[in-house]
């Protein structure tokens, strides 16, 4: 009982600070004339004051401190350096975001700091998992468990390798998409709660308490993040806050398949964003036009552009997320054959969310 309401606690604190800091932040934001000004992916009409995401970064990296000091006295299993790597990826990640807000990037060094962010993951996980895991209750082997109940543990060196490969595009990838999706209110702040109750499920049913603990901050930081964001005359997390959100779901889901939780369950949060993207980069690409240029072609973007609310629309994708989430817990509980009827299932979600637009009905706006 005492180590569940030490989990709770951090969460508290972090939903707290999350939801209580705008109003130190939003006077610095203003002052700074950090203005969202409509443009050709907008979907807002009015300038709009961006960069409060701000307050979730502090409010995250808050929990995230009090996620790695505060296990060793809850105890095994909340105590992990897996934690350490989280946190310092995702606050890398909204510091970067951050630097855009203030200054902006050439799309050179900003590239390129995501990948060193993304390598600097990949290094911190297998490197000390080969180096010191087993011999300490800090420091777990590489695992991993494609399938429920297919292990293999510490893999070998090309095996390894690969996984580094993955992770440096898998999470600088993540981190812009992440940022292409951030379109709408509500969409994000949506999209932080269900991936962080997604993970934090996860890492109860497979006995990972940080993995629990860091899905608890990362939802509670978005979670009061949605007031400001859904009431008038409301703000945006601005980049700072959607390279945050990339980044921690990103980091987190690689560290959970290097833990050894399966697969599917560390990347259905991710399904979505990742299939919106997709299918609209290919769509753009196939019509002869250019991939990088600012649209409002997403799919949510789409049924927005129908008639519906930013809350509906954000409502609609934030669904089937939680959707292809409950299906990736689902194979926590399967095998080989359950496996690969959640994986159809889920690709069924995503195809079913991009014909959305087509869909839904119009709607008149009041």
């Amino acid at each position: 009982m005492t180590e569940l309401f030490g989990v709770l606690a951090i969460g508290a604190v972090t939903f707290l600070l999350s939801l209580l800091l705008p109003f130190a932040v939003k006077p610095l934001l203003m002052k700074l004339g950090i203005m969202d000004v409509p443009n050709e992916r907008s979907s807002h009409e009015r300038p709009v004051l961006r960069g409060l995401g701000l307050a979730v970064l502090i409010a995250m990296a808050a929990g995230g401190v009090l996620a790695v000091l505060l296990p060793p006295l809850l105890g095994y299993p909340y105590v992990s350096t897996n934690t350490i790597t989280v946190v310092a990826g995702s606050i890398a990640a909204g510091l970067l975001g951050l630097s855009e807000d203030l200054r902006g990037l050439s799309v050179k060094v900003r590239s390129l700091c995501l990948l060193l962010i993304a390598s600097g993951v990949a290094v911190s996980l297998l490197w000390q998992a080969q180096l010191f895991g087993g011999s300490s209750g800090l420091v777990s082997p590489v695992i991993l468990q494609w399938v429920s109940g297919w292990i293999l543990v510490e893999p070998p060196v090309w095996a390894l390798l690969l996984l580094a490969v993955y992770a440096v595009l898998f999470i600088s990838s993540y981190i812009n998409v992440a940022n292409f999706m951030d379109g709408l209110n509500g969409i994000s702040g949506f999209h932080g709660v269900i991936a962080g109750l997604a993970f934090a499920a996860a890492g109860s049913l497979t006995g990972h308490g940080w993995l629990l603990l860091v899905g608890l901050v990362l939802a509670a930081g978005f979670a009061g993040f949605l007031p400001w964001n859904l009431t008038k005359p409301g703000a945006f997390l601005g980049d700072v806050g959607s390279y945050l959100l990339g980044g921690a779901v990103a980091v987190t889901s690689f560290a959970a398949l290097v833990a050894g939780v399966p697969f599917l369950a560390t990347i259905g949060p991710m399904v979505i964003y990742f299939g919106d993207v997709g299918v609209t980069l290919v769509k753009r690409v196939r019509a002869g036009k250019r991939w990088d240029e600012p649209h409002k072609e997403h799919a949510y973007q789409r049924i927005q552009q129908l008639g519906y609310t930013h809350v509906q629309a954000s409502a609609i994708t934030a669904g089937c997320t939680a959707l292809a989430s409950l299906l990736g817990i689902a194979s926590i509980f399967t095998g080989l054959w359950g496996t690969l009827a959640l994986l159809v299932a889920g690709l069924a979600v995503v195809v079913f969310y991009s014909l959305l637009p087509t869909l839904l009905p119009a709607r008149t706006r009041p």
